[in-house]
């Protein structure tokens, strides 16, 4: 098995080198998306959320290095995506429904994997077709742990999980180039966390960008 820190440096790699090679951004557009969501209104997802004050600092610096480049009003707090869940329902009847058995399989599989806090690390700056992103290391496997525990949907375009902190979304088509060189001119910080809980966030399936609220917390502790 490969360095985990070899594993996230080839993925990024191949990250930056997609982002490049599409030549132009992909534009988010702001509308409602009816084809995906079919009338219902949430959607859930397993996250890492790290919404403090000095990381929404890193988010609305974004903003102003990348200024006309981004979607205005994106309202999405820091967080760091773990595993797709789908769309809340009682009762699913499509394949990307989440419904109370699949909820009862992730809280098992949380308690029986009793996964404990883990330190992440958040730095280089990279970006994908639709979206610019601060990358997050794993130095503990913690994240990698998790994943095992609830990845269990696979991603929508096929392509490698990438772990990362969010920027922004793009509102048109622009020079992938120019935009990477405006990212890697700037000086990001690395922020080193202590994360020790897990969340089920909700978002309106209809809201490009909109925020998040929690539905489900799990502590992530040390087994005695």
């Amino acid at each position: 098995m490969p360095h985990p820190s070899h594993s996230l440096a080839e993925t990024l790699e191949h990250t930056r080198q997609t982002f490049l090679a599409a030549g132009h951004t992909l534009p988010n557009v702001r509308r409602d998306f009816p084809e995906w969501h079919q009338g219902r209104p949430r959607y859930a997802l397993w996250a890492l959320m790290v919404d403090l004050p000095h990381l929404r600092a890193l988010l609305a610096r974004a903003a102003d290095v990348l200024g006309p480049w981004l979607l205005d009003d994106y309202q999405r707090q820091p967080h760091i995506t773990l595993a797709l869940a789908g769309f809340p329902t009682a009762q699913p009847t499509q394949p990307d429904d989440y419904g109370p058995e699949d909820l009862a399989r992730h809280r098992a599989a949380l308690a029986a994997g009793a996964p404990p806090p883990c330190e992440i690390r958040i730095g280089a700056p990279s970006s994908f077709s639709s979206a610019p992103f601060l990358s997050v290391e794993d130095p503990e496997g913690g994240i990698a742990r998790l994943r095992q525990l609830l990845d269990d949907r696979p991603h929508p375009d096929g392509g490698p999980y990438v772990p990362h902190l969010t920027l922004g979304l793009y509102s048109g088509a622009y020079p992938c180039r120019q935009v990477l060189q405006r990212l890697l001119s700037m000086e990001w910080p690395p922020v080193r966390l202590r994360v020790d809980r897990l969340m089920l966030l909700e978002y309106e399936a209809g809201v490009i960008g909109g925020g998040l609220k929690s539905s489900e917390t799990c502590r992530l502790m040390i087994k005695k």
